[in-house]
């Protein structure tokens, strides 16, 4: 076959290349001057096993010789070296430490109005943006809400008075704001004073429950006596 598949580097390049082994050297330096940007005349150029092995098979440096000359084999490297750097800016173009850099202090950058965090400010995004959900209304606790008292929850069944006795006021991990604690007389709680795995009093299982303050209605509420009578047989 006469081509060959290549691996052209140099100190800004390195691309895989098909190349014809009858390419003398003279017309090889005029490709690679495309591939490398550095000047056919300028160029050194040295055949390597790899990338991994330092140890050069040939520099190719008559270019009256044909490249298959130099027993070049597929995926061997041709390392292209710049004699005269200076003229063409080899290396530099890639020498980040040679750029100069624009700093900005935060304050500095803090007071422009054309950047990212002034266009944020101006239209309310991210974290500048204006809560949509309500914040929770301070709560004040009766002073008649007391551990202890007897009281009545609100119920949205008519005719149904849920009563028990206060057991716990005050905030919770579950939720922000005030909350009364409630044991029931009967059966018509939600758990056993503990929410979440947080226990804020104690009592038998579907007797507790939480309510806010302005559900509570304290007062002379007796245990009522269920009249089961007419429901036996």
């Amino acid at each position: 076959m006469s081509i060959v598949n290549l691996f052209v580097v140099s100190p800004d390049t390195r691309s895989e290349r098909r190349l014809d082994l009858h390419l003398t050297i003279e017309q090889l330096k005029a490709k690679l001057e495309l591939i490398t940007g550095i000047p056919a005349a300028n160029q050194s150029i040295s055949l390597l096993n790899s990338d991994d092995d330092p140890n050069v098979l040939a520099i190719l440096n008559d270019d009256s010789k044909q490249l298959g000359f130099y027993s070049v084999r597929d995926f061997q490297v041709l390392k292209v070296d710049d004699l005269n750097p200076s003229v063409s800016f080899t290396g530099q173009l890639t020498d980040l430490s040679q750029v100069d850099k624009f700093e900005l202090s935060d304050a500095e950058y803090a007071k422009r109005q054309d950047t990212v965090l002034a266009y944020k400010q101006r239209h309310k995004v991210g974290r500048f943006a204006e809560s949509s959900s309500p914040q929770p209304q301070a709560q004040t606790i009766p002073e008649r809400i007391t551990v202890g008292a007897r009281c009545e929850i609100e119920s949205g069944d008519e005719g149904l008075h849920k009563r028990g006795t206060v057991r716990f006021v005050g905030t919770t991990k579950f939720s922000p704001g005030v909350w009364v604690g409630v044991e029931y007389d009967e059966p018509f709680g939600k758990n056993d004073g503990s929410v979440q795995g947080e226990r804020y009093f104690s009592c038998q299982a579907k007797y507790g429950v939480f309510v806010r303050p302005d559900k509570v209605n304290v007062g002379d509420f007796p245990v009522e006596e269920l009249d089961l009578e007419d429901e036996e047989m």
